[in-house]
């Protein structure tokens, strides 16, 4: 593993917390940097009106001066960085503005999604920002890198949300036989053992994003809230019915939907579209990966976070006693 930029460098835990579409808030994103993880969101989460303020401003204003003000205060435990997520798919017909916007506040991390484009990596490093793409296998790794970003996401199997279907063992070796550079791991990641295997296997850091959405801060319903903390892995389900593309959600959801979650039809990327509203009948089709069966209540993220660090530490620990044995 090669040197990690110096956005990534002094966390308490080294934990990017993933963008969780609607879900991740300037409330989320705040308590996640607070207690020393990278906090993220994406861009299109911060939705105004037609004539109203542009939002995205508000938000990356009030996260920076709330994270500045903690900073003066905590010396000691400075916050960590936060990240906005770019989804680059030519269907974001705000992708353009919110660039400018990021840029304009400075974004220390850019994270990107569904496609890589060279100009968004070339505003990030314009302002002194990193990207990290995410992709779910080496040849998108491959092109990500190709086109100027400067880490990359590993989304493997279990991962919530859009995942890929390969073996988190199998795709990071692949991407460690020619990349050194910045290499995060989701899929499944719900406990502090979860983090240190990802480190043993090759990845830098954890990305970790259901346990957050049984978070207080986090914008979800309270119904899904529960039915994280209700369910495990085998209540998740693997389908491109959705978007277009495949991702993991809980079958409870779909079930309450009216839909049989074990004889979903399929769709293809064509259906993929950020520009509008998803239909009435999807909006309580809730995404989550495979690790929540760690998630026994809803806490608020701080509480979450000690829990993953001394679950972390206690395995450290643990795997240091089997070294020296």
């Amino acid at each position: 593993m090669g040197h990690l930029p110096a956005q990534l460098q002094g966390l308490r835990l080294p934990v990017v917390g993933s963008p969780l579409f609607i879900i991740s808030n300037p409330d989320l994103v705040i308590a996640q940097c607070k207690a020393g993880i990278v906090g993220s969101f994406p861009a299109l989460n911060a939705r105004e009106k037609d004539g109203d303020p542009i939002l995205l401003e508000a938000w990356l204003k009030r996260i920076t001066e709330e994270l500045d003000a903690w900073n003066q205060a905590n010396p000691d435990t400075p916050a960590a960085p936060f990240a906005v997520n770019q989804i680059v798919h030519r269907s974001n017909a705000r992708l353009e503005r919110d660039i400018e916007i990021c840029h304009k506040w400075k974004v220390p991390i850019w994270i990107t999604s569904l496609g890589a484009r060279k100009e968004v990596n070339d505003a990030a490093h314009d302002c002194g920002g990193i990207t990290l793409h995410d992709i779910i296998n080496n040849r998108f790794a491959k092109k990500a890198i190709e086109k100027g970003a400067d880490g990359l996401i590993a989304v493997a199997a279990g991962a919530g949300g859009h995942a890929g279907a390969q073996s988190p063992f199998a795709l990071i070796s692949e991407i460690r036989e020619w990349f050194d550079g910045p290499v995060l791991l989701s899929g499944a990641i719900a406990t502090g053992q979860n983090i240190l295997a990802a480190q043993a296997i090759g990845a830098d850091l954890a990305y970790i994003g259901s346990p957050f959405i049984a978070t207080e801060e986090a914008n979800a319903a309270q119904g899904y809230k529960q039915m994280i903390v209700d369910s495990g892995a085998e209540d998740i389900v693997y389908s491109s019915l959705f978007t277009g593309v495949h991702g993991n959600y809980l079958k409870p959801s779909v079930a309450n939907a009216g839909m049989d979650p074990d004889n979903l039809e399929h769709s293809d990327p064509s259906k993929m579209d950020f520009g509008s509203e998803k239909p009435k009948s999807w909006k309580e089709i809730w995404g989550s990966g495979q690790g929540i069966g760690a998630v026994k209540s809803v806490l608020p993220a701080a509480e979450l976070i000690a829990r993953l660090s001394s679950e972390y530490d206690a395995a450290k620990a643990r795997m240091a006693g089997i070294i020296s044995a």
